[in-house]
């Protein structure tokens, strides 16, 4: 499996693992079936998976209470990636809050969720228009000087927001929504690719229109005997050597067919099929 260095010290496989279908309907509460939850986050470690993106947002706090008691004590190589900066009011409910408090808050709680002394990477979830972002990135900075985070990333940004972030801080990755028919984060990725910063793509996959039946993504992964998930999840890391996808689910089997895209391999012309 091919690996990426996130800053200059924490290397991982490049795909990754999303922890937020592993809650509740509309990303609340308890998932349908905890045992599963677990059985998933545990079986995600068996295939390979090092590096795992969570936030305190789903559930609230349910994801990070999942990994803990799925995980905990940790392998030495699992990276774990989760966020604060959202606040949840109800399912599907998202509101952003970046005051340095609130941050501060959210990292601390993080921590005795995923009964850590250090986050490997923390990124904060989203800018805040009510709240300088030089508050919300200093404040992880401060966290970062205390020992409580080892990296600092960001999610959801702009390559403004990006620049103006890392003026204040040494920011080594970027989430950002992009999928195979989703490219606006264009212009980050490179941004991303220019500086060797890491880029994971939520919702890689993208809605369920993008397997549709009959289409042409459809049309190439039956050529291959995969699914067509598994085949813009090998675009994905065909795409970029920074991109680092964290496709997400609750299912093992759903897991299994998302990390056998790492072995699929295609000709220059399909590359360029499905990009097109």
């Amino acid at each position: 499996m091919d690996t990426f260095t996130i800053g200059t010290d924490m290397t991982v496989n490049r795909l990754g693992f999303g922890a937020m279908r592993i809650t509740g309907p509309g990303i609340w509460g308890d998932p349908p079936d905890r045992g599963v939850a677990i059985a998933v986050l545990r079986r995600a470690i068996e295939l390979g998976v090092n590096l795992i993106d969570t936030a305190d947002a789903y559930g609230p706090f349910t994801s990070e209470d999942l990994i803990a008691e799925a995980l905990h004590p940790y392998p030495d190589d699992l990276v774990i990636a989760t966020k604060g900066g959202l606040t949840r009011t109800g399912p599907g409910q998202w509101f952003a809050v970046g005051r340095a408090d609130y941050l501060k808050q959210c990292v601390e709680m993080s921590l005795r969720r995923l009964k850590l002394e250090r986050i490997d990477l923390y990124q904060f979830h989203r800018p805040d228009p009510r709240t300088p972002l030089e508050e919300s990135i200093g404040a992880l900075v401060d966290m970062q000087r205390e020992g409580k985070i080892r990296h600092i990333g960001v999610s959801n940004f702009s390559v403004e927001q990006l620049a103006t972030a890392r003026a204040i801080a040494d920011v080594v990755t970027v989430q950002n929504r992009y999928n195979v028919g989703e490219r606006s984060s264009e212009a980050v990725l490179e941004a991303c690719e220019r500086d060797g910063l890491g880029f994971l793509p939520w919702a890689p996959v993208g809605s369920g229109q993008l397997a549709q039946p009959g289409g042409k993504l459809d049309e190439i992964a039956e050529r291959h005997g995969v699914s067509v998930a598994e085949l813009i999840l090998a675009w994905l890391l065909h795409r970029s050597p920074v991109m680092l996808p964290i496709p997400g689910t609750g299912q093992i089997a759903h897991l299994e067919e998302n990390m056998a895209a790492t072995s699929l391999t295609l000709s220059a012309e399909e590359w360029a099929e499905i990009e097109a």
